[in-house]
């Protein structure tokens, strides 16, 4: 152990630099963390210790040779241990096994080198940027305290990085419906530190709080949060639900329960989440009771009749089923040796699908003031030891989470959809009673007993029982009908030179043709004819600014070098994205970016977003330019001052686009197709024809332009009447 520890001194990991990639960027299309760590000083470990170290390591995280993204990495990671080396992707991996044990989603890990000797970028999936570095901080301490041999607590940091994650990252619910519109290619920008996003960009943006869209409006959710004004109006129109009366004592419960006829339910007028709701009560003790736990719930008590059967809960979306649960009664089974306080942690709360997390099914049941009284109507309390074979009934209600979507009769169905319409709400949590949900309610005296806003749900995503349902898939479809990509035209200019000059003359194009747009730039931020900050813009912080304005119906995004490399794009995907040109010499020490294939990268960055149906601009008088093509998912428009030059042809012949000067006049092309448009001399940024890396610029804005269904016409009469200033 001394020995260790000498060997110890003065070695250190040390988290050099700590980069947040909030969007696409060089390493992958998702936010990540890029860190620079620097390991110089183990060298001078011994490789017995770090054979040792090695051997701590798997102890504590046996996982980590099963790394789901790359087995085959985090093995060998290992290995260098075992013959004596120290290896940097273990940082990656350990990071990314305590963000898994802590109930992260796995996601892209990479470790590369930098010139800097011992220095690495450490690049991991920042799910939420918090809990990542916490994560990243959390696998340096663990690494060290192996090469240390100290012990280390595992378990309070899997806790606390779980507690972070359940603080900071989007809940269940919300990220259902964030995964299926990312299916979709429809963009979100968490707009707050809880679960409100929007969803698309620009005018076409929409927004969500959970499962409340911005369509469910505040009068309906008030109505629903008033459980009794919610039944008066379902009956009026003829919604079977059961009688009630709202009741302002005990003694006030107890009159009118035997008024209604007993059994009957007493519940908060105005509560949430089951708490305070007592079923199936027939003693005045019983009411009594029940009204003094359902008081401290809400603002008042409800006392209506009991009906007979199981709980269910259907979710409605645009007046559609597309999920519904069913209840079961929580109960625990004597063995004549345990109180029953006992038997509901080994029996119920023991069950992996119960805990206190948001994402889990079931929650854990606690012995409060409801359990209490439902124990006690079977003559025990929660010291009692229940006979060997005696089934206790522990919980009646807040167990819907068993699937049974198919099994829902298309009547009861079609009054679930009555109810939520009547209440108002796009987006509904029907609850309902009935003994077979197979069978139309009336058949059976069943009743819908709440009509709920911003229903949860979990239930349906990971059911305790049955089939999980895409319910989040179901609610961005209604939002956004098929064919509705809620986007804006996007349009990303990357390049060494003119990315400024070219996203002005686009947007003098696009505000020609009609649409108010949008442009961070270096020399701004506009919106149509309006200023809304002068001075360096282009950055992903005021970019951003553009994709969330509801005005904006087209966007222009100045991407330099430096701002991928410093924060990613600020969007997703774009409809169009610009490469000016490239200048391959120059070296961008800051990032550690020296060589060509790094440089390639870098600029990638800007084609791998291009959607499927958009269109890359490209300066084919670049052959390497026109290399970074292959990382483009959409077509390619090439660019040049030549028509003749060979790139330009051989693309024509592929029936594809080009833009290029020919005796003077600027050419739009495809295939055998051409349209002549104005000499270049006549546009008066070229300086009469003379400026050539403004006729690159005009010739980009035009591409651009042309991809965007910009006429001829157009696209001439705006370049030339086009002014710099």
């Amino acid at each position: 152990m001394q020995h260790n520890h000498l060997t110890m001194n003065n070695c250190d990991i040390v988290l050099q630099r700590i980069i947040p990639l909030r969007g696409p960027n060089m390493w992958t299309y998702r936010p990540v963390i890029e860190a620079w760590v620097n390991i110089q000083t183990l060298d001078q470990l011994s490789p017995q210790l770090l054979k040792q170290a090695g051997t701590r390591i798997s102890d504590w995280l046996p996982a980590l040779a099963q790394q789901p993204e790359a087995p085959g990495e985090s093995i060998e990671c290992l290995q260098e241990f075992q013959v004596g080396r120290f290896p940097p992707t273990i940082i990656e991996h350990v990071t990314q096994a305590l963000q898994s044990l802590a109930g992260l989603p796995s996601g892209f890990g990479n470790t590369h080198p930098t010139s800097e000797p011992g220095c690495y970028k450490v690049v991991i999936r920042a799910w939420h940027e918090r809990v990542t570095l916490n994560a990243l901080n959390a696998a340096r301490e663990l690494i060290l305290a192996a090469l240390d041999n100290r012990d280390y607590d595992l378990a309070s940091t899997i806790t606390r990085l779980n507690d972070y994650r359940l603080q900071y990252c989007l809940g269940p619910s919300t990220a259902c419906i964030v995964d299926a519109a990312d299916d979709r290619d429809i963009p979100a920008i968490r707009l707050s530190e809880g679960n409100l996003l929007q969803l698309g960009y620009g005018v076409n943006q929409r927004r969500i709080w959970t499962a409340e869209t911005d369509n469910t409006s505040a009068i309906a959710e008030t109505i629903s949060r008033d459980k009794d004004l919610t039944k008066s109006l379902l009956a009026a129109c003829g919604v079977p639900v059961p009688q009630g009366r709202a009741v302002s004592s005990p003694e006030h419960a107890w009159e009118v329960a035997q008024a209604l006829g007993l059994p009957v339910v007493v519940k908060p007028s105005d509560g949430n989440h089951q708490r305070g709701v007592f079923t199936n009560l027939s003693t005045q003790a019983e009411i009594q009771a029940a009204y003094a736990v359902a008081i401290n719930e809400g603002t008042g008590v409800l006392v209506e009749t009991f009906i007979r059967g199981v709980e269910h809960r259907l979710l409605m979306v645009g007046g559609k089923l597309v999920a519904a649960a069913k209840g079961q009664n929580a109960t625990v089974t004597g063995d004549g040796l345990h109180t029953i306080a006992s038997l509901i942690d080994t029996q119920i709360n023991a069950d992996p699908r119960r805990g206190h997390e948001d994402d889990l099914p079931l929650n854990h049941i606690k012995l409060h003031a409801a359990v209490k009284l439902e124990i006690a109507r079977q003559g025990l309390t929660e010291q009692s030891i229940p006979e060997a074979g005696r089934v206790v009934t522990i919980q009646r209600i807040g167990n819907v989470a068993y699937d049974c979507t198919d099994d829902v009769h298309p009547e009861v169905a079609e009054i679930a959809s009555i109810a939520a319409r009547i209440v108002g709400l796009d987006v509904a949590g029907i609850d309902l009673v009935a003994e077979d949900i197979s069978r139309p309610l009336n058949e059976q005296g069943g009743a819908i007993v709440e009509v709920n806003a911003g229903p949860g749900l979990l239930m349906h995503l990971k059911p305790a029982g049955g089939q999980p349902r895409h319910v989040g898939r179901s609610i961005v479809d209604y939002t956004f009908p098929p064919g509705d990509m809620a986007r804006v035209p996007v349009v990303g200019i990357t390049g060494t030179r003119g990315k400024t000059l070219t996203g002005r003359m686009l947007f003098r194009l696009l505000s020609l043709h009609g649409w108010r747009t949008g442009l961070a730039s270096s020399d701004g931020l506009f919106v149509d004819r309006r200023i809304l900050r002068t001075g360096d813009c282009a950055n992903a912080q005021e970019a951003r600014k553009i994709l969330l304005n509801r005005e904006v119906e087209a966007a222009i995004i100045e991407n330099g070098c430096h701002q991928i490399l410093n924060e990613g794009l600020a969007y997703e995907r774009c409809e169009v994205g610009i490469i000016t040109n490239i200048d391959w010499s120059e070296e961008i020490p800051t990032h550690a970016v020296l060589d060509e294939q790094e440089r390639v990268m870098v600029y990638r960055t800007q084609m791998d977003v291009v959607l499927p149906t958009g269109m890359a601009v490209l300066n084919a008088d670049d052959a390497r330019v026109i290399d970074l093509a292959r990382y483009c998912d959409g077509q390619i428009t090439l660019f040049s001052k030549r028509a003749t030059l060979r790139a330009i042809t051989d693309h024509l012949a592929t029936d594809a686009r080009a833009v290029f000067i020919d005796h003077d006049q600027l050419i739009l092309a495809q295939g055998s197709s051409r349209i002549n448009l104005c000499n270049i001399s006549s546009i008066p940024i070229t300086g009469h024809g003379t400026n050539e890396a403004q006729i690159y610029n005009v010739l980009a804005a035009a591409a651009a332009a042309w991809a965007l269904g910009l006429s001829a016409d157009l696209i001439e009469a705006g370049l030339v009447s086009f002014v710099s200033d």
